[in-house]
């Protein structure tokens, strides 16, 4: 079978190898589609933590079940399935608390070990979801948007709240949206117009800001002074996250999503007056996946989607889609 690799930052190969052979346990799947997330753009460009060469991508997976023992989820040959790329110990402290998704041994699909850029994989059978009712592009985006789900749910998002969230890529989009249905209004913060006016036009956020010099005083007029009572920060960038605080309301929650490789800074004085609650999220659960595989039809997945290849395509369409001027959101890969 056809696979690609990212043999070391900056170069990708198509090669083939065996189809891998199931063990006790696990499911064979045939991948059908692979969603292509920030954490690819950057271990591709070299500045991923966590991350080793080479490496196999590829972790938001749309796929179908070709071989698979009996299971508690009832899930059989020819399934489609949603796959949580996120294999925990099941032993240590996190998961023994029911926090699986930072696992001291937290090996993720396509990051810590070979991911779905490839036609076929084995994996656990207890990391699937089935996921007959959806379609290939939406089991593609089911990851993201679980991350998504997950900081909403660490933040204890309640109706009525103004929060604002920091960065308009895949991941702050599936927050904004997400956060609306739990009933918050949304200010959206980038500095990307394109993509500020697709969170208006397509996700219907409340307010869009531009960062900046004055996005501090924009956000302090929308909320008549109050500022926002959670910040999420999607964007990983330093100087971004440096400056969430100051759109936060006293007694309010700062979540950072987003992954920065370095130190920050913040005056203490300042974060001390308002008791901010920092807090960071971290992948998902069972309970975000299955979250957003039930509300996954009032999400715009069409627009969302914005550039598909062929697998055979994607190593000469990769560089792309790390240039925001293409007006890429999300990427796909399809490999039929």
């Amino acid at each position: 079978m056809k696979y690609i690799v990212c043999e070391k930052p900056g170069e990708f190969n198509l090669k083939e190898k065996e189809a891998p052979v199931r063990k006790e346990g696990e499911a064979l799947l045939q991948i059908n589609k692979v969603g292509i997330c920030g954490t690819d753009l950057h271990a591709y460009a070299g500045n991923q933590a966590f991350f080793t060469y080479p490496r196999i991508l590829g972790h938001e997976l749309a796929s179908e079940v070709l071989e698979i023992s009996e299971n508690e989820r009832g899930i059989k040959a020819g399934d489609k399935v949603v796959v949580m790329p996120y294999v925990s110990c099941g032993k240590c402290i996190a998961c023994r608390n029911g926090k699986t998704n930072c696992c001291t041994n937290i090996t993720v699909l396509g990051v810590h070990g070979d991911g779905g850029m490839q036609e076929q994989i084995t994996v656990p059978a207890n990391i699937l979801l089935p996921a007959n009712n959806l379609s290939n592009d939406q089991m593609a985006i089911v990851e993201p948007l679980a991350i998504g789900a997950h900081s909403i749910r660490r933040a204890d998002i309640k109706p009525g709240e103004t929060i604002a969230v920091v960065g308009c890529g895949p991941i702050g989009i599936g927050i904004m949206k997400l956060a609306q249905i739990a009933g918050a209004k949304v200010i959206a913060i980038d500095m990307n117009e394109q993509r500020l006016q697709y969170a208006k036009e397509k996700i219907g956020v409340d307010y869009i800001v531009k960062a900046g010099e004055n996005a501090v005083n924009e956000v302090s007029e929308i909320t008549n002074g109050d500022l926002c009572t959670a910040v999420f920060d999607a964007s990983g960038n330093k100087y971004a996250l440096e400056a969430c605080p100051d759109y936060m309301a006293h007694g309010g929650r700062f979540v950072l999503v987003g992954l920065s490789k370095g130190e920050l800074t913040y005056t203490h004085p300042k974060v001390h007056a308002k008791e901010m609650t920092l807090m960071c999220s971290r992948n998902a659960t069972t309970e975000d996946f299955e979250h957003v595989i039930n509300v996954l039809d009032q999400f715009p997945t069409e627009s969302f989607i914005t550039h598909n290849v062929s697998f055979t395509e994607m190593i000469e369409n990769f560089d792309s889609w790390l240039d925001p001027k293409t007006g890429v959101i999300k990427a796909t890969v399809s490999f039929n």
